[in-house]
């Protein structure tokens, strides 16, 4: 039986990152699939310091030393910010879910308002906590 031969047609191709530009939107999506990664070492570290909690005053004192070092508050800083970060990203998502700010203002204003309003409540949590003491 013959083959039967079809001339070639250009496809086109998928598109990726370098045909589109990036946008609020785009940029808050990447980092909130990175600070879900990031979470699971924070939450490692604060299962260390559970652990070492329970373990007794042998165990306890070198972890609580690393975590009030300048470098573990900056670590648990960082977390706090991812831990906020992740969270509001999560209610954005959770608004789009239900069909809400969807427009495009709308939907580039919760993009931005999901960066600023994890650094705010970074900063207002370490406050209260620095205060408390």
């Amino acid at each position: 039986m013959a083959e039967i031969v079809r001339p070639a047609v250009a496809r086109p191709l998928s598109p990726h990152l370098q045909i589109y530009r990036w946008t609020w939107t785009m940029a808050m999506s990447v980092v909130h699939r990175i600070t879900g990664v990031a979470l699971y070492g924070g939450t490692a570290l604060v299962a260390i310091w559970l652990v070492a909690l329970a373990s007794g005053k042998a165990a306890y004192d070198p972890v609580a030393w690393l975590y009030g070092s300048i470098l573990g508050r900056l670590v648990i800083f960082v977390y706090t910010w991812i831990l906020m970060h992740h969270m509001l990203g999560g209610i954005r998502h959770l608004v789009w879910d239900f069909g809400h700010g969807m427009e495009p203002g709308t939907r580039i204003a919760m993009a931005k308002y999901t960066l600023v309003g994890s650094a705010v409540l970074t900063v207002v949590i370490w406050a209260a906590a620095l205060l408390a003491r």
